[in-house]
């Protein structure tokens, strides 16, 4: 939506009415994917696309019903070479869009267009409430509270992995909302070019992060050797870490992984890496590394409360050996540590499974 955002803010402040489709999911050859989205205006006017022309002219319709019913439509189109007129995608894929009347609330347009990081969710029933979530707020209601809980909480979730999809809304049996994130993934950043950092790269892509591995030494730290990573840096990681702090680079979604267990490498680069307000800060080593590590921090002008965020030895005793075990157990850390979880089985636990760590004010 963020391409037709500003065309959508003109129509909402002309008072023009419209109605949006939202492509929700897609299979095989698809043309575009979750998110795309097309809006004709009372007056006939369309702008954007749901499927690069194939469906076009059958969305379009649909949302000039859902403008005169005012009721939200959903609908699947799929391939058909029966009839040549028939509505389907000739590349073979499926679509499924959300047709829904206007208007877009207009700080869900003013977020999208200043390139906010947010979600917008759309309950998937014929009123089809609209939610704006930021990651310390958010608006809009379905008039039910538990509704609201867990759209909000899913939203939330999504946003912070820059996930777009369909979810159940838990507390209503057959009911989905279907969430489009404005945000990039978070990074996870592995320092050390070592054999548990391929491993760690390949859980990192796995979750839905943007994987960074970073090392000096250009013999370790190649493409070839870590196939899992978004970008394979040469380079001093505290030079490095600083140049990303400093680009704006570095958000509280960001997760540091530290596995050289080299205080050459480890001292400066954690030096920096626990002033910064990120989600994780995880190093590798025995016990008596760790104790050497905070010694040599201590020194570097650390306090305690910043080194008390430091995850070391890093990840949950899972007994692993490998490293694939190994990055799942730092996996489960940094997962739990941003989800509040509390990384005992469930078992042991009650209440909620899922939760949101985020108490936020509801936005009128």
């Amino acid at each position: 939506m963020r391409e037709i955002a500003g065309r959508l803010a003109a129509w909402h402040d002309a008072g023009t009415g419209y109605a949006l489709a939202t492509v929700i999911s897609v299979g095989g050859s698809a043309p575009r994917g979750p998110g795309a989205a097309m809006a004709v205006s009372e007056t006939g006017e369309a702008v954007g696309s749901v499927s690069g022309g194939c469906v076009e002219g059958a969305v379009y319709e649909l949302c000039r019903e859902a403008l005169q019913t005012g009721k939200a439509i959903r609908e699947s189109f799929g391939y058909s070479d029966d009839d040549a007129f028939a509505v389907g995608l000739t590349c073979g894929g499926t679509i499924e869009v959300f047709v829904q009347p206007g208007p877009v609330p207009e700080h869900a347009l003013t977020a999208i267009s200043r390139d906010d990081q947010v979600a917008v969710a759309h309950l998937m029933d014929e009123q089809g409430a609209t939610f704006v979530v930021w990651p310390d707020r958010h608006a809009g209601s379905s008039g039910l509270a538990d509704v609201d809980q867990v759209v909000v909480g899913e939203a939330r979730a999504m946003l912070d992995g820059g996930a777009t999809g369909i979810r159940s809304v838990r507390c209503r049996a057959g009911l989905d909302v279907f969430v489009r994130s404005y945000a990039p993934a978070p990074r996870l950043l592995v320092f050390g070019a070592i054999d548990y950092a391929a491993a760690v790269a390949r859980m990192g892509a796995f979750l839905g992060y943007r994987v960074t591995v970073c090392d000096a030494r250009p013999v370790f730290a190649t493409p070839a050797r870590f196939p899992d990573g978004d970008e394979i840096v040469v380079d001093w990681p505290h030079r490095y870490l600083n140049e990303q702090a400093e680009q704006g680079q570095i958000d509280g979604r960001t997760v540091i992984c530290v596995l050289t267990h080299d205080a050459k490498f480890d001292v400066p680069l954690l030096d920096i890496a626990l002033r910064l307000p990120v989600a994780y800060v995880g190093a590798m080593g025995s016990r008596r590394t760790h104790d050497d590590r905070l010694r040599r921090l201590r020194e570097a002008g650390l306090s305690d409360v910043e080194l008390a965020r430091l995850h070391s030895p890093i990840g949950l005793d899972l007994g692993a050996r490998t490293p694939e075990e190994t990055a799942l157990a730092i996996a489960a850390e940094f997962v739990a540590l941003r989800r509040g979880g509390s990384a005992v089985p469930l078992r042991q636990t009650d209440g909620p499974i899922h939760r949101d760590t985020t108490t936020a004010a509801g936005v009128a």
